[in-house]
């Protein structure tokens, strides 16, 4: 993967990431990236990206500051491990199926998603997910 091209199509994943190029487009080089998400696809794509996005930006920095405080401790050490896969296991699961339901809805509706509206609803997962996790809402079913 050629990293060093800025605005063509072999960009890197980070840069289609930070430039909300979700979903690289095929044809004639007239379509831009800023065009609307318009297939079941590209819309469950575009919002499963920035969730699992959203996610690893929360737990990795959870987890390697759970390896520097506990690196000492006998089994306190594996709790970033946890952490590191509770971030990558929790989108690829429950975030497959909430992203597939709104690109569903979406397609239902027959609307099309900006790139911007599938980052907001990305991240709002995750923002779901940590809300939950600090409120601790479940302890009390």
């Amino acid at each position: 993967m050629d990293g060093g091209e800025a605005g063509g199509g072999g960009g890197g994943l980070l840069q289609q990431i930070l430039s909300l190029r979700l979903v690289p487009r095929v044809g004639n080089g007239t379509t831009t990236y800023s065009s609307p998400l318009s297939t079941f696809p590209e819309m469950w794509y575009g919002v499963f990206l920035w969730a699992l996005v959203s996610s690893l930006s929360f737990h990795v920095p959870a987890a390697l500051l759970a390896l520097f405080t506990l690196r000492h401790h006998k089994y306190g050490r594996f709790m970033s491990v946890s952490l590191l896969l509770m971030g990558i296991v929790g989108p690829i699961t429950a975030g497959i199926l909430t992203s597939a339901a709104i690109a569903g809805v979406y397609r239902a509706a027959g609307k099309k998603m900006i790139p911007f509206e599938a980052l907001i609803l990305g991240v709002g997962q995750t923002f779901c997910v940590v809300v939950v996790s600090f409120l601790r809402i479940l302890a009390t079913l």
